[in-house]
């Protein structure tokens, strides 16, 4: 297979004859060779793949010709389905294959047709264009063959009704439902079971491979190769679902779930009313409690304290006594058995994250304006990833165009639990020498300094004359980028973008059509993100992106390197602000034809001796300090540049 697919993606192939703008790359082939190797032996590859290499079809081709059954995984629902409705059909044309394919997502993307139903006869909405909204997606569901919620355009991601008509794994009253035999979720599982290549995504990949480790069955099939796309989001992604977490939401949806399902019971409802009403309040006082702790941190911090000690207690309390009365009424239906199951599963949980000792977890807390999670976090997660793979038999494909720091792929093979792993290391087709320059400002303060954003912006207005705006001004926090946006206001004679003012997807699209603006961002936009042509010709970054010092997770993770013997900055810091100040700088070139100014605004690249890892670790570009040199490299000598 190896020398088919080489073949397939050379000068001469289908893809070449077929492809209007197609071109042979050596380093898409190589890759394409790599991955076609792992999938026949089964091994582990780590696969860096730079912009413009064209890794998508570089796994698709092998993963269509092997004849095996494949899961691909991206990083975000929109590659996915970029993925699955694109790339695949495109890639499944030029070879000629009959192999089957299916979309799969998480239960939340789908609705459910059986609490659309109970959100019709409940009547209750939080305003009148909620009720005129749930009939048009009623109507859509009778329509749709997929129910998949992307494809109904006119509710808001964020709408409070799509929890109303979504099923989670708690809720989902499984084979006893009365609308299980038009259920969406099992439509698309069973089309997935059937497929050949299947796309997910890493939430549900992850999600699927922590049930089927503590033995509940397994969403997606049994596959001989797992590619994952955007794998450096990976080692994140898995820590999220190898904890134990109980949520406000949870156990708010339990006691509104709870009430529903009762009413559906002769008598039931008003047996469980009181503890109903006793659980609600209880969430709420425990909110009100944390309200003046910070919005992340160590569960020991809030424990200590009496009042939030004291309504633990109490909502300890009002779940037992919720999970109590639902015992009673247990047997009457399914739906109020699988009310009372998710009761005692979180009494259990609740329980376990107040009186967990173990040195290899991490206890911590955060606060969103009005709820909370409590987590249990294990601090390596090396050992279930590696028991993962093993299990499974199969190949596992990890390709980004970020894995790699300093050239090595050490830091996320020892993330990912990989012992010796196959890796591959292709560069970028463009020419970075030419296309970019990368400009690092002189004289600005460290970023501890108070005066340090205003310092970024006053450095970066000669650059936005220089480049007639078309930038990207990217921040590490959401209060360096609103002192940004308030000082670049009426600064400028460009239309500013600024993240937060509208959803990030008209935001970027009033970007692209705007042909010079500028957009301030922070972490959404740091990667995910694609504006080829004139419309982006500068990146600017304000820090080096070292994650939160205060995060509870990455404290005692640097905490239990040090008792091993290791640097924590250098160990863990350093390579993970690595790859994200790559992901950040990939924004600028994503195309052979673009060209721009990638501004570096944190002095500590001169000054430290790390900062010659990140450089090291960027494309390469022409390095400058010269305001001259951006001019120079716009090709502007009528503007001139106030230094």
């Amino acid at each position: 297979m190896t020398e088919r697919v080489d073949d397939i993606l050379g000068p001469d192939g289908p893809f070449a004859r077929e492809v209007p703008g197609f071109v042979a790359r050596e380093a898409q082939q190589a890759m394409a060779v790599a991955v076609a190797a792992a999938i026949e032996d089964r091994h582990a590859l780590v696969a860096e793949a730079g912009t413009g290499t064209g890794k998508t079809f570089a796994y698709l081709v092998p993963a269509l010709q092997s004849g095996r059954r494949v899961i691909v995984s991206t990083g975000t629902k929109a590659l996915q389905d970029q993925l699955f409705h694109r790339d695949l059909p495109r890639v499944r044309s030029v070879l000629g294959t009959r192999v089957s394919t299916a979309l799969l997502k998480g239960r939340a993307n789908y609705v459910c047709l059986h609490r659309l139903d109970q959100a019709r006869k409940d009547g209750r909405f939080g305003s009148r264009e909620e009720a005129v909204q749930l009939q048009a997606l009623h109507a859509w569901s009778s329509r749709s063959a997929s129910g998949d919620r992307a494809e109904f355009a006119d509710l808001a991601e964020d709408s409070p009704l799509w929890p109303r008509v979504t099923s989670t794994t708690d809720n989902c009253l499984g084979s006893e439902c009365p609308s299980f035999t038009e259920c969406f979720v099992v439509k698309a599982r069973r089309a997935a079971q059937e497929a050949d290549i299947v796309v997910v995504n890493h939430h549900l990949l992850f999600a699927d491979l922590a049930i089927k480790q503590e033995g509940f069955g397994e969403i997606l099939p049994g596959a001989q190769a797992f590619i994952l796309d955007e794998a450096h989001q990976v080692p994140e992604l898995a820590g999220q679902f190898f904890s134990v977490s109980v949520t406000s939401r949870q156990l708010t949806e339990l006691a509104r779930d709870a009430l529903a399902e009762a009413s559906a019971a002769s008598g039931a409802a008003g047996a469980l009313l009181p503890a109903v009403e006793t659980l609600a309040p209880a969430v709420k006082r425990v909110r009100l409690a944390l309200d003046r702790f910070p919005a992340k941190g160590p569960f020991v911090a809030i424990e200590r304290d009496d009042d939030v000690e004291r309504e633990l207690d109490g909502l300890g309390d009002a779940l037992e006594a919720l999970a109590d009365a639902l015992a009673v009424h247990a047997e009457r239906s399914r739906g109020l058995g699988t009310v009372f199951e998710r009761a005692g599963a979180l009494a259990v949980r609740f329980g376990h994250l107040r009186d967990s000792g173990a040195r290899d977890t991490v206890l911590w807390y955060e606060l969103s304006p009005q709820g909370f999670a409590f987590h249990a976090t294990p601090l390596d997660l090396s050992a279930p990833l590696t028991q993962l793979r093993e299990q499974s038999h199969a190949a596992w494909i990890f390709t980004s165009a970020t894995l790699s720091v300093g050239g090595t792929f050490e830091h996320f093979a020892r993330q990912m639990g990989l012992d010796d792993p196959h890796v591959l290391r292709v560069d970028s087709p463009f020419d970075y020498p030419n296309q970019a320059l990368l400009y690092l400002p002189r004289d600005l303060p460290d970023p501890s300094m108070p005066d340090h954003t205003e310092r970024v912006v006053d450095a970066l207005l000669p650059v936005l004359e220089a480049s007639r705006g078309r930038a990207f001004l990217l921040f590490t926090s959401h209060r360096a980028l609103r002192i940004a946006a308030d000082r670049l206001e009426g600064r400028v004679p460009y239309p500013l973008f600024v993240q937060g003012s509208a959803p990030r997807h008209r935001l970027l699209e009033a970007f692209r059509t705007s042909g010079n603006g500028v957009l301030l961002g922070a972490a959404s936009f740091w990667e995910g993100v694609d504006v080829a042509g004139e419309a982006l010709s500068v990146v600017a970054i304000d820090k080096l992106p070292f994650a939160a010092p205060d995060d509870p997770v990455l404290v005692a993770r640097l905490e239990s390197l040090r008792e091993q013997g290791a640097q924590p900055f250098m160990a863990w810091q350093v390579p993970n602000a690595v790859i994200a100040l790559k992901q950040g700088a990939g924004r600028l070139i994503r195309d052979i034809h673009d060209r721009g100014v990638l501004v570096l605004c944190d002095p500590r690249l001169r000054t430290r001796g790390y900062g010659k890892l990140f450089l090291a670790s960027l494309p390469p570009m022409r390095a400058t300090a010269s305001l001259d040199d951006v001019a120079e490299f716009f090709g502007d000598a009528r503007h001139t540049i106030v230094k």
